[in-house]
């Protein structure tokens, strides 16, 4: 665990994944949890140094009590950067960490070298409702995958043989956090704040994703100034999972431009 003070914030217990040497990228999860050792994770740092932290609120990072709202998110990524000396970082967010990843560039853009976007969360289309990430869990999940659901997530939970509920607490932990910024919308402002992105950014898409249709995906790059968009068929709501080699290469490639 690493303890971080931040300054007019709070003080974080986070647990981080760091693998790899080079230029650093930080990857922001998604809504429902930290993907851990993740095959495309790993992957993108065979040339760099990932540093993958799991949000406050989630498994055993804390401090969750600190966030008013999803500025304070920003800032804490801001200063968690700069607590591990990094000056200029390329930043990775998927699905809710999409949405803090655009917050931080557009608050911090000194920072965010490069900003990919995986399905993100952040905006709102009245003409296109997504679909509600909390609701039934087995519609959800079937929503999430162009293919039959794998029956094992990528994720750092680590069973507890004592606990027989300890994944239904995990998930209910991780989920609750989420809702603070999720629910009953996922629209806090963020498209205000979209056009002052200064940072390349490329949105990457599963076309398959039935929790945020492709319309989504176009919206960011309609207003990201420097925005490109690159779609990855038979892929949902997890491309780099469903089709981990074309997302590794499409992001590899972006980043080394």
């Amino acid at each position: 665990m690493t303890t971080l003070e931040i300054p007019n914030i709070g003080t974080f217990d986070i647990e981080l994944l760091e693998e790899g040497s080079g230029a650093p990228l930080l990857y922001l999860h998604g809504y429902e949890r930290h993907p851990g050792t993740a095959g495309f994770l790993t992957r993108l740092a065979e040339n760099r140094r990932v540093l993958a932290p799991e949000q406050p609120g989630y498994g055993r990072s804390t401090g969750f009590e600190n966030f008013t709202d999803v500025i304070d998110v920003a800032l804490y990524h801001r200063e968690l950067l700069e607590s591990l000396g990094v000056e200029d970082v390329d930043v990775v967010g998927h699905s809710l960490g999409g949405m803090f990843a655009a917050e931080l560039a557009a608050i911090a853009p000194q920072l965010v070298r490069r900003l990919v976007l995986v399905n993100p969360f952040g905006i709102w289309l009245d003409d296109e409702p997504t679909l509600d990430p909390f609701g039934p869990a087995a519609e959800v999940k079937a929503a999430k995958w162009h293919g039959e659901a794998p029956k094992d997530e990528p994720t750092n939970f680590v069973p507890d043989p004592d606990d027989p509920h300890a994944a239904i607490l995990f998930s209910a932990q991780n989920l609750g956090s989420a809702t603070k910024f999720m629910w009953p919308i996922a629209d806090r402002g963020l498209r205000r704040r979209l056009p002052l992105i200064d940072a390349p950014t490329l949105v990457v898409h599963g076309t398959s994703d039935g929790l945020l249709p492709v319309s989504y995906a176009d919206e960011f790059v309609r207003l990201i100034p420097n925005a490109e968009l690159a779609l990855i068929d038979a892929a949902g709501h997890y491309p780099m999972v469903e089709q981990e080699d074309e997302f590794v290469s499409v992001v590899s490639k972006f980043l080394d431009a």
